[in-house]
Order: C-alpha cells, then sequence, then structure tokens
C-alpha cells in the first residue's frame, strides 16, 4: 500500500516527460524523404516568389531563378530588376515541418563576395511559433569554410566554422546535421565539425528545411563586399531527411556512417 503513491508519482512524472517531448515536436507533419531533383514537386517544395527578407536583402526571391536540370537543383542570382531590387534569387522551401533526425545535403555553392548558399530549417512568426532555426552558410568571400550556427527563439550568436577541404565553390560536397532533444552534430563529408549539447542552445520546435541563394550590400563585415561580375548558381544534387529511429536510406548518408 505505502508503495502506491510512488508509483503513481513515477508515472505521473514519465507522462509529463513524454508530453514535454511531443510538445517539443508539435507539428512535425513531414516524414524520412530523399530527393534527387529528378523533376522539382512543387507539392512538396514551396519556391519563394515576388518578395525579399529586408532592407539586409539585394535581390527578390524569384521563381524564374529555380530549376531543375540533369538532377540537380539551380538557385541563380543575377542582375534582373525586379520588384524593389536590381536582382533576382531563389529560393525553395519545404510545404511541410520536420523535427529530430538527419538532415543533409550535397551542393556546391555559387561563387561571389557578398553572397551566402545557405541550407537551413525554420520556423518563425509567421508560422505563429518562436524563432527556431538550425544553419549551413557558405558565405562568397571564403568559401574554404562554412558557417554553423542555430536561433533559439530568436536568440543566436552560435557561430562556428567547420572546413571545407578543397572549397565549397569548387565541387559538390556532403553537408549534415543531426538533430536530437539533447544534442546536435554538424558534419562536412562525413566528419563531425562542431557539436552542441548545451540544451540552452538547441532548438525544439519543428521547422521547414529551406536552401537559398542570396547577396547582401549591407551585410559585408559578415558577408565580405558584394561584387556582382556574373550570374551563379548554387546547385544541389540531393537534399534528404531521415527522421530519429528510421534506417539509413542512402550509401552515403551520414546515419549509415553511425550505424
Amino acid at each position: 500500500m505505502t508503495k502506491r503513491p510512488l508509483v503513481a508519482a513515477f508515472a505521473a512524472a514519465f507522462a509529463t516527460a513524454l508530453s514535454v517531448q511531443a510538445l517539443a515536436q508539435e507539428g512535425a507533419t513531414g516524414t524520412s524523404f530523399v530527393d534527387n531533383f529528378d523533376k522539382l514537386d512543387t507539392s512538396f517544395w514551396y519556391v519563394s516568389d515576388g518578395w525579399n527578407n529586408g532592407g539586409h536583402q539585394n535581390c527578390t526571391w524569384s521563381k524564374d531563378q529555380v530549376s531543375v536540370s540533369e538532377g540537380i537543383l539551380n538557385l541563380t542570382f543575377e542582375k534582373k530588376a525586379l520588384g524593389e531590387r536590381e536582382y533576382a534569387c531563389g529560393e525553395v522551401q519545404t510545404r511541410k515541418r520536420f523535427g529530430y533526425g538527419a538532415y543533409e545535403v550535397r551542393m556546391k555553392t555559387a561563387d561571389g563576395t557578398g553572397l551566402n548558399s545557405a541550407f537551413f530549417t525554420f520556423i518563425g512568426p509567421t508560422d505563429k511559433k518562436p524563432h527556431d532555426e538550425i544553419d549551413f552558410e557558405v558565405l562568397g568571400k571564403n568559401p574554404a569554410k562554412v558557417q554553423l550556427n542555430q536561433y533559439v527563439a530568436a536568440k543566436g550568436g552560435n557561430e562556428k566554422l567547420g572546413d571545407v577541404p578543397g572549397g565549397a565553390n569548387k565541387g559538390f560536397n556532403d553537408y549534415a546535421f543531426i538533430w536530437e532533444k539533447d544534442r546536435l552534430r554538424y558534419y562536412v563529408n562525413g566528419k563531425l565539425v562542431h557539436e552542441v549539447t548545451d540544451t540552452a542552445k538547441l532548438p525544439s520546435n519543428a521547422q521547414k528545411i529551406f536552401a537559398s541563394l542570396w547577396g547582401t550590400d549591407t551585410l559585408s563585415d559578415w558577408m565580405g563586399t558584394f561584387a556582382y561580375k556574373a550570374p551563379t548558381s548554387m546547385q544541389i544534387d540531393r537534399i534528404a531527411f531521415t527522421a530519429e529511429g528510421d534506417a539509413c536510406q542512402f550509401a552515403d548518408s551520414v546515419v549509415c556512417l553511425l550505424n
């Protein structure tokens, strides 16, 4: 008889823990996938078109800057007056939101200082959620490095740099992060380059997956002085997500390397 209250208390605590974990991933509607871009599936990918993200961005998102050719997704930046900007650029984002698991991209980044070739996850106020984000960003001023970062409730400041041997703009490289409730690991070409275990620096909200190429005239300290020479493209061979607990989906997946 004396043990029953303890059992009940444990059961309640366990149920609460499960509830908290479920709440952290509330809204995660996406499941494991691999997209090799034999075509652009617009029922899965939303193509940004007709706006920019603010004064720091010197280009307008345009569907005309997004194309698929020979199994490659191309996001192009070029001088083309559109909307409020003199340049046009490309971005895609998933229509669904994804939670804990492995996020992977195989890509070749664009050429040019002042440009940002990014693969990231994001959710924010426009989705009626706090701003959570996990980033891979290759800045054109230094394609030998990839910047890693995450935002939690709009708080960033977690930047780290990882090496990209040979240069991110010279060939295709594999970038992956594995997001867990209490850990986040970043990989470049299958090599662990950064690990985060401070839970205060770990996002918890399910997010959309983005790939984008954009430029700036104002963030020169971060992205370098903008200097347009010719149209350039960020090329993506594959994007994949493997949900936590699911099996490895393709031979070069970081999930295969760890299992």
